[in-house]
């Protein structure tokens, strides 16, 4: 059996639960996400499969 673990499903599920406990922390997690999501995008992910 082979099991794949992409990391997409699991940072969404830490965020879920991370805003869920303390609701302050939606601006910073969104902000983060968009930040990371753009640097990606303008450099590349290279060798990294994020799905």
């Amino acid at each position: 059996m082979n099991m794949t673990l992409s990391i997409a499903p699991l940072v969404a599920l830490i965020a879920g639960i991370l805003i869920l406990a303390v609701p302050r922390l939606l601006n910073y997690i969104v902000a983060i996400y968009l930040i990371v999501i753009g640097l990606l995008g303008l450099f590349g992910a290279g060798g990294l499969n994020i799905r």
